[in-house]
Order: C-alpha cells, then structure tokens, then sequence
C-alpha cells in the first residue's frame, strides 16, 4: 500500500511537490482557499472593444537562466510561453524624480554603485552580519543611489515597505541581484510569461491528479504520532507544510523547539492587490512608464507600491491599460477597479536568514517536511526547488 501525504497548501511548491509524488504515493492536497495556485491569479476581463484578456494579477514572469526548474517543469506539461518586456521605473514623492529603464543591471552597474568588487568580495566572503542600510553608510554610497535606485528596486522585488528594505541582510540582498545577472549590464536574461496568463500552468499542472485537492479545506490541527500523523483527525503517513511558515507553526499540535524557533523566525507581510485601468498611478511622464513603476512614497514605513503595466508585460492589445498595484487603494478611480486580492510575502531579516540555513534540522523529521518559496529567495523558482527536495526524501527525483 503506498504511503499516504498529507501535503498542506496548494500553491506552486504544495502543487509541484504532488506532481512530483502522487505517481508513487497517495497524496492528497489541502487547500484553505476555493482554487489553488497561490500566488498565480490570472482575471478573466473583457475590454471596452469587447476582446477578452487573461490578466496576472500575482505570479507574472520568470526567465530560462534563473528559473531552470521552473522553466523544465512547464516544457514537461507542454505548456506555451511567449516573451515579455521586463523594465522598471521610478516616480518618487521626494525627489520628484521619475525614469523608466530596459536595462536592470544598467541601474545598478554606475559609479558608485553595488558593483563595487569590495562589496562582492564581502558578500562572498560571508560578512553577512551587516544590514543593507548599515552597508550603504559604511560604503559611503550616494544618496541619490540608495533612493532613487536600489531601495526601489529591493522593496519592488519583495514588496516590502523602505525602511524594512534597508533592513535586509546586505548579504541575501546583492546574492540575489547577482544569481539573477542583476549586476551586470550584458547577458540580461530574456524574461517569459505564460501565454494565456499563469493560471494555465497550474491547470497542465493538477490535471493528472486533480481528483486528489480538497479546495476550501483550511486545516486546523496536525498532530504527531509514533507511527503517523493526523490532519484534523485523518491519519496519514507523513505530512508537508507546503504552507507559509506561520500558518504551519499555528497548526502544529506539538511544535518542537526547534519549529518553534526556525520558523518563528521566518514572518510574512499582507499587501493588497488591485487589478485596475487607471494609469494615473504610472509615472506623470508617459516616457517613464515600464513594466515596473515604484512608486517613492514620503513615508519610510509605508508599504512597497508598485504599479505593474500589465499590457505591456504580457503584450495586451487593449484601448485601456490594464494595471495590477500594490497598496495603494485610495489613490485608485473606484470605477476603474478591476479585482481585489491579498498576497503575503516574505520578510527578510537577518534572524530569519540563519534560521533558513536549519531546514534540515525540521524537515524529514517527525513524518514532517516543509517546502516553499519563503525558504529560498522567495520567488516560483525558490517554491519549485524546495519541492523537490521534499520529494527526494521520499526518493523521488525529477
């Protein structure tokens, strides 16, 4: 009889994890929502010329040199991609700056900037104690840099409000500016959507064992035994927190010490998302639009907004611009509200960062696992790669 999985949370990491399993094992996904996906939330819209859109309103793009995993998964369930146009620009409230640019390593490969060998060379050489913030002052990096590039561009990226940005481990930070060619201004990468929104990945994804996902189905206990666990009372073999990690630490019954510690230390941040047509949230200046537009608020702790132009990130042909932002409701035309949603994100911290290097010490312990997206950089390719290493656990190798 195969083994029984619980596996709890029906995002890209729970979903990925019961692709890869439910051949060899009996999997059974829960999911507290009425669909799956996560973080992939494609609107179905109809233009004022009558055409239908699909609209991403939550996982948007990924490219072939840093999403390799993810990139294989959908050539193996056969789904279409087609390029997109990756820019980001900058509308500040304090400097009255705005720009618009095509070339992200261009940002952040000028004078003065995070391209220092100094600062490669600290990072490599693991002094990754320092904050961004406090890495910025000691290096003496102007001012103009700090605000008008870099902080954008990290609290864009993780949706996180300045103050907290800066607050990053300078470490994490720039690794994942250069894993992702970020540093340079050659050998971009060429970035990708799925064609006809994301929501067509995961629906090539689950078919195969759709009949093995409970929507709607929020779990409230999970308890260990010496021979199994329970999920609100159903016995299973093994279970996989597929979830964020304060959800899978309130579920817990029994958490240990070191569950207590590792993933208490790993917090998530709500940011509400609105799908839209109101461009006036862009940049004044019509040559500063982008794909990406940060918007610089007065406010150090006011949360990360951002405008993503979707028409341009996924080549729509509409008469309006179909917008997806980030907390910023109220500067929005209520007429022009599209559809609302909530996303949580990870927070980066340094606490957190070394409590990242103790995965092994949780999962693959107790019939317990954990995977997600929280437990690497954050992103699909991070929810992807830490289901596979769940299910080589249970010797299962893509």
């Amino acid at each position: 009889m195969s083994p029984r999985i619980a596996i709890v949370g029906g995002g890209v990491s729970g979903l990925v994890a019961a692709h890869l399993l439910h051949r060899t094992h009996d999997v059974m996904v829960f999911e507290a929502h009425d669909r799956v996906g996560g973080h992939v939330s494609t609107i179905d819209v109809t233009a004022p010329d009558g055409r239908p859109h699909a609209v991403d309103m939550g996982f948007i793009v990924y490219n072939e040199q840093t999403y390799p995993l993810f990139a294989e998964l959908l050539r193996q369930i056969g789904v279409e991609t087609q390029p997109s146009d990756m820019s980001f620009g900058v509308r500040s409230d304090r400097s009255g700056i705005e720009y618009g640019s095509r070339n992200l390593g261009a940002l952040l490969a000028q004078p003065s900037n995070l391209v220092r060998p100094r600062f490669i060379g600290m990072v490599r050489d693991g002094a990754g104690a320092m904050s961004l913030g406090e890495y910025v002052d000691s290096a003496q990096f102007s001012a103009a840099f700090a605000e008008n590039y870099l902080v954008p561009m990290g609290s864009a990226l993780w949706s996180l409000p300045r103050g907290r940005v800066l607050d990053m481990p300078a470490a994490f930070f720039v690794r994942f500016f250069e894993n992702h060619g970020m540093l340079s201004v050659s050998g971009q990468p060429e970035w990708h959507v799925v064609r006809g929104g994301s929501a067509r990945y995961v629906e090539a994804l689950i078919a195969p064992f759709q009949d093995r996902i409970r929507t709607s189905a929020p779990v409230a206990r999970v308890e260990r035994r010496h021979a199994h666990v329970t999920v609100d009372g159903e016995p299973f073999d093994h279970v996989v927190f597929a979830c964020h990690s304060d959800q899978a630490l309130k579920m817990l019954g029994d958490p240990t010490r070191a569950e207590r510690d590792i993933l208490g230390a790993l917090p998530f941040q709500a940011n509400e998302v609105v799908l839209h047509t109101d461009s006036s949230v862009l940049p004044r200046s019509r040559r500063a639009w982008a794909s990406w537009n940060y918007h610089v608020r007065s406010d150090d702790e006011a949360p990360a907004t951002v405008t993503y132009n979707m028409n341009t990130l996924q080549a729509l042909e509409a008469p309006v611009t179909y917008c997806v932002t980030l907390n910023a409701t109220e500067a929005i035309a209520p007429e022009s509200i599209v559809h609302r949603a909530q996303f949580s994100h990870p927070v980066y911290t340094r606490a957190g960062m070394l409590a990242r290097e103790r995965h092994a010490e949780i999962s693959g312990l107790d019939r317990t696992h954990y995977c997600g997206a929280y437990w690497g950089f954050g992103f699909h390719e991070d929810g992807v790669r830490s289901a596979y290493t769940v299910a080589k656990r249970f010797g299962v190798h893509a």
